[in-house]
């Protein structure tokens, strides 16, 4: 009643995403006490834009990890034969996800938050700096703040575009092994017509071309992968 997968059992997937939701719980919780304790202080440096970036990217990526093991046992779960194991597994699974989902709307009220902290932090330089008649304060706190969300966009902007990717080549083997089952049939229909081997070639060459628009497609990917790397190093 266990159904296998390239991951593991549908248990090893299981035991692996609620010891992810652990950490991930633990990390979201000491970034919201790290947040309290900035808010509680009383100096106005308390709030410095990027401390917490490396952490909250830990945690999304973690959460995305989480995500997609539930989308592996969703998928392994409906191979169970057993009713009654399927519905559990099921359950569990949805609970994971349900879970999954509730630490990213956490983290996304976290960064709502944390923004609109630096942004108040931003201002009072701001005044600061005009009743001092000096906008170097100001000047650095831009730099870093600007410099910090352009790390996060651009590290979200990779994630995404590699989520992209995959999913395009996922979508075209798909795809292609559909057109390889309707070119066995179609091969198959042309040797009982006894059709010259003419069209036959003109089929294979048609499938090299075919294999070449895959090979374009992976390589373009790998470019616009490797391209987005190199700008947020």
């Amino acid at each position: 009643m266990e159904a296998e997968g390239g991951g593991g059992t549908l248990s090893e997937l299981y035991s692996s995403s609620k010891r992810l939701l652990l950490r991930t719980r633990d990390a979201l919780e000491r970034l919201e006490r790290l947040e309290y304790s900035a808010s509680s202080s009383s100096s106005s440096n308390a709030v410095i834009p990027g401390a917490s970036d490396d952490q909250s990217t830990a945690i999304r990526r973690d959460i995305n990890q989480i995500q997609s093991l539930c989308a592996d046992m969703d998928r392994h779960w409906r191979s169970i034969a057993a009713k009654s194991q399927r519905d559990l597994w099921k359950r569990k699974v949805e609970q994971v996800s349900e879970e999954a989902e509730s630490l990213r709307a956490s983290l996304d009220r976290y960064l709502s938050r944390h923004q609109k902290q630096i942004q108040e932090a931003q201002e009072r330089a701001e005044l600061l700096g005009r009743a001092n008649g000096d906008s170097h304060i100001l000047r650095i706190f831009d730099e870093e703040a600007q410099a910090s969300e352009s790390v996060r966009r651009s590290s979200q902007l990779l994630e995404d575009t590699f989520a992209t990717g995959v999913a395009i080549l996922s979508k075209y083997s798909e795809q292609r092994e559909h057109l390889k089952r309707a070119q066995r049939k179609a091969l198959d229909v042309l040797n009982n017509l006894g059709l010259s081997n003419s069209l036959l070639r003109l089929i294979e060459r048609r499938n090299r071309v075919d294999k070449w628009i895959k090979y374009a497609g992976m390589a373009f990917t790998a470019v616009i992968i490797f391209f987005f790397w190199r700008w947020t190093r």
